[in-house]
């Protein structure tokens, strides 16, 4: 097979999703013996459960921080993760526009590892914890830029086509180590950030305890590791790509809201 892996795609038109054999490195799917590059067919977003973000669990973007957690309204660090939803609404695929709202003239881009789930996880121990994952995918984490951690961003984060993923789940054992992927952001191809899952505060084994410690996490659902610090911005008009090693490449361009068909996961 070489570099081929098995992973999961959902093709634009088709209700469900199939399985596939997938190379990362030359961004190719092949089904049935046919090989196609992922410019020549329309993907979906390969996920169907909830999107939990996590805040702060990349090590520079939480010294960044520094006495601020000391002030109002906690006065001291958070001691476990911070979490948020993406909603349905802000799911979009790989090709698929990235509305940039008529009333502000940056977006951040959040590249962040997802963890997609492949069984029901309730108190799972740090042990046991990749033996409930499926497999990973590539999300933008898209925000307008706001500051306040404590307050939840849903005018920030939660606006239609603020969640590209994809473009695929590739199998959890083509990965070697989540811990340890190289993750880069391009923007109208240059490098514009380059992080690795290795500066995580928690590792995904970890994450997903402590948030399973708490609540459950379904079949299908996808766990953000953490966006790095530095999170570039971009303005309409230009293409973003985020790579993350043995996982993929994900691509999108921003588009001003007026000139596309507002709709979270619409094409």
């Amino acid at each position: 097979m070489g570099n081929l892996s098995s992973g999961q795609i959902k093709r634009s038109g088709i209700s469900q999703g199939e399985t596939v054999l997938i190379d990362y490195k030359n961004q190719t799917i092949e089904v049935n013996g046919g090989k196609n590059s992922l410019h020549e067919v329309s993907l979906d977003a390969p996920v169907s459960g909830t999107i939990y973000g996590v805040l702060l669990n990349y090590k520079g973007a939480f010294e960044r921080m520094g006495e601020e957690f000391n002030e109002d309204p906690y006065k001291a660090p958070p001691k476990a993760p911070i979490l948020y939803i993406k909603p349905v609404n802000t799911i979009i695929g790989y090709g698929a526009p990235i509305p940039m709202p008529a009333t502000v003239q940056e977006l951040e881009v959040g590249a962040a590892l997802g963890v997609v789930i492949g069984r029901k996880a309730t108190r799972v121990s740090k042990e046991e914890a990749l033996g409930y994952v499926a497999g990973y995918t590539i999300v933008n984490d898209v925000s307008i830029p706001h500051k306040s951690i404590y307050r939840p961003a849903i005018s920030q984060k939660c606006r239609d086509g603020f969640c590209p993923v994809g473009p695929w789940v590739i199998e959890r054992d083509a990965v070697v180590n989540p811990d340890k992927l190289t993750i880069r952001v391009y923007i109208n191809g240059e490098l514009a950030q380059e992080n690795t899952t290795a500066n995580l505060i928690r590792s995904v084994s970890q994450l997903i305890a402590e948030v399973t410690d708490f609540m459950t996490l379904n079949e299908g659902d996808v766990l953000l590791v953490g966006v790095p610090e530095d999170a570039p911005l971009v303005k309409t008009g230009d293409q973003v790509r985020i790579e993350i090693a043995e996982v993929g490449t994900l691509e999108n361009i921003v588009v001003h809201e007026n000139e596309i068909l507002i709709g979270g996961a619409n094409r």
